[in-house]
């Protein structure tokens, strides 16, 4: 059994959290904590297929120059060489899964930012 109390944590982005509640050659489960303000940096994976689901709170999601609001129970997947960018634009908050196959540990490749 696994849970955030258990899981390796990371800290990423300025005071964003992750936990990996699985890490495997072919799958990555991570939760990750988006505080009000923060973002990622615009970028792609070179083999990961990602899929993104809140949680908790509103997630901005930029894929391709489109730019999504994602409420609780809802997602988003994010094909391999796709470009994409999260913000937490909102007051509280946003808590997230990022299911990634291949794991995207080490695939990730800093991309230029869309006009």
């Amino acid at each position: 059994m696994i849970d955030k109390s258990t899981a390796q944590h990371y800290v990423w982005g300025g005071g964003c959290d992750g936990w990996r509640l699985v890490q495997t050659p072919t799958l990555s489960v991570i939760e990750e904590r988006m505080p009000p303000g923060t973002e990622e940096v615009r970028h792609y994976h070179r083999e990961s297929n990602q899929f993104f689901y809140v949680l908790k709170g509103i997630l901005s999601v930029e894929v391709e120059g489109r730019e999504f609001e994602l409420t609780v129970g809802q997602g988003v997947q994010i094909p391999p060489k796709t470009p994409h960018q999260l913000w937490n634009r909102h007051s509280v908050d946003a808590e997230f899964l990022v299911i990634s196959n291949p794991p995207s540990h080490g695939d990730r490749i800093t991309a230029e930012v869309s006009e």
